[in-house]
């Protein structure tokens, strides 16, 4: 048997990937060991950046539906309420999505494992990654089937998305460096009524640690996180009632659980694989890093890194690119990782610190400094742009190439293009530009300039290009974004610059994508990988 794209683990990663590449006709074969998809899941926040998507993959509007959009998020120490930071458009003019979403990573995985369905796809639960042998051309695998019995397969390439213990990483002898925290968390889907601020997130701040009340769907109920109290961290019995006490003595006790649906208890580390690649293997999601709870970034940031491979493989795979692009893939997505790391480390350990200092800062300091600090607009927008992902940029990338006479403070290579509304034919009302452009091409945005015959010539619709007319309305617009004419951005496929200028000349276009070993033209018989 042979498949062009193995893809271990059926998780948000995995059925990411799986998605994006049956979008551009690659059909992967996707295995999970576990005997079906997550029941109880610890991640509920979606931010705008995968919001963003999921509307092209055409599931935003199960996901809007099922979520539930927090207005805001309540700050509470010592059993008081101290501040409030307000959420609801938080990202407004940012993104067509300038919210967080709370939606569990059981949902999440519902509405992607239904999409497989468009692309003829199916999970393969109960199979097992045992043993991967790589070659030159192919990778030789060994998976343990649902009987017991053992299958060989080729793979032209494996894609690890298998979580914290990944067997991928393992057999590939890629280390994984870092070490647990010393808390123990807890999680409980409950229903519950109390102080809490309805519909909206509530942290409860106190000496020791935090306790995290995310609202979901249905009357008064509760998802709850935090951190064991030290005498309960080392019982491997413990029951939700038990936790509950603790719990209502920072929360109050006017504080009532009514139901406790699911519980459980589970340690967090702090990791970040050596490499993201090891020859014809990748890692994506926990099976490359994994990080504290803060700033809800895990989930997110695996579903980033499919996006990110997806469309370099479905290029290779297409015989539309050399493999040589693919390197582009740790080059970009290993800074972010460790980036991550190691904010959320710092930031954690300054919430469960237990020096005095800390605890002042934590309960009596930081909650009102940041309601005031969000009442600035730059301070929101900051904010929103790191919490969200938009933010994420790959400015060192070898896919990033800017020219000179860029107006400053305007997008660059290697940014995500901004979310505008502009008018790209002429006589035509204001179009919402995500929505005009796919993520199936490269993109050529042209501005005060015409367009040079022969631009992109000989990649057929692989290039889509578009000279924005001059307008009043697509002036004001591109200032928002520091944008002014002439100037010229190609986007990638996933919506970051790949290359931007000033004045246009036809060969730019065709001189970038050779560099990135983008082929001008695909050629019958052309290996796929």
């Amino acid at each position: 048997m042979h498949t062009d794209i193995l893809i271990v683990g059926a998780g948000p990663t995995g059925l990411m990937l799986a998605n994006q590449l049956g979008r551009r006709g690659i059909r992967a074969m996707i295995i999970d060991r576990h005997s079906g998809p997550a029941q109880q899941t610890r991640a509920m926040a979606v931010q705008a950046r995968t919001l963003e998507i999921y509307a092209r993959l055409g599931i935003i509007d199960q996901a809007l539906a099922l979520g539930f959009q927090a207005g805001g998020a309540n700050l509470w120490a010592n059993g008081r309420w101290t501040a409030r930071i307000p959420l609801g458009d938080i990202g407004r003019e940012l993104s067509p999505y300038p919210f967080v979403l709370m939606l569990g990573q059981d949902d999440n995985e519902r509405i992607m494992g239904a999409k497989l369905r468009d692309w003829d796809v199916a999970v393969q639960w109960n199979t097992e990654l045992i043993a991967l042998r790589q070659h030159p051309n192919r990778v030789e695998v060994t998976l343990r089937q649902p009987d017991g019995r053992t299958t060989e397969i080729e793979a032209a390439w494996v894609a690890g998305c298998d979580g914290a213990r990944s067997a991928v990483r393992e057999l590939s002898g890629i280390g994984f460096p870092g070490a647990p925290y010393e808390q123990v968390f807890f999680v409980a889907d409950t229903a519950a009524t109390g102080p809490m601020k309805p519909g909206e997130l509530n942290v409860y701040l106190w000496r020791d640690g935090f306790h995290l009340f995310f609202p979901m769907r249905g009357a008064d109920r509760w998802r709850v996180i935090g951190i064991l109290p030290p005498p309960l961290r080392a019982r491997d019995d413990l029951a939700f009632e038990e936790v509950v006490p603790a719990i209502r003595q920072e929360a109050g006790t006017a504080l009532k659980f009514l139901q406790c649906g699911w519980f459980s208890t589970y340690r967090i580390h702090h990791r970040a694989a050596e490499r993201f690649r090891d020859r014809r293997c990748f890692l994506l999601g926990d099976a490359a890093h994994i990080h504290s709870p803060v700033g809800a970034q895990g989930m997110n940031t695996g579903l980033q890194d499919a996006y990110n491979l997806a469309w370099k493989l479905g290029l290779v795979l297409g015989g539309r690119a050399e493999a040589r692009l693919l390197d582009s893939y740790e080059q970009e997505r290993l800074p972010v990782a460790r980036r991550l790391l190691q904010t959320t480390d710092q930031a954690f350990t300054l919430v469960v610190s237990d020096s005095r200092v800390a605890s002042l800062l934590r309960t009596r300091v930081i909650a009102r400094l940041a309601a005031v600090a969000m009442t600035i607009e730059r301070v929101r927008r900051l904010a929103f742009r790191t919490i969200s992902q938009i933010g994420v940029r790959y400015p060192r990338s070898p896919l990033s190439q800017n020219r000179t006479g860029l107006k400053s403070g305007a997008p660059v290579a290697g940014d995500r293009f901004p979310w505008l509304r502009l008018k790209l034919r002429a006589r035509s009302g204001p179009d919402d530009l995500f929505r005009q452009l796919d993520d199936l091409h490269f993109h050529l945005l042209v501005f005060g300039q015409p367009v040079p015959a022969g631009t992109g010539a000989g990649y057929g619709d692989l290039v889509q290009i578009h000279a924005v007319p001059a307008d009043p309305d697509n002036t004001r617009e591109l200032a928002r974004a520091k944008i002014a004419g002439p100037a010229y951005y190609l986007l990638r496929p996933d919506g970051y610059i790949g290359l931007a200028g000033t004045e246009l000349d036809a060969g730019a276009v065709s001189r970038y994508l050779t560099g990135c070993h983008v082929h001008a033209v695909h050629t019958a018989g052309t290996p796929r990988g």
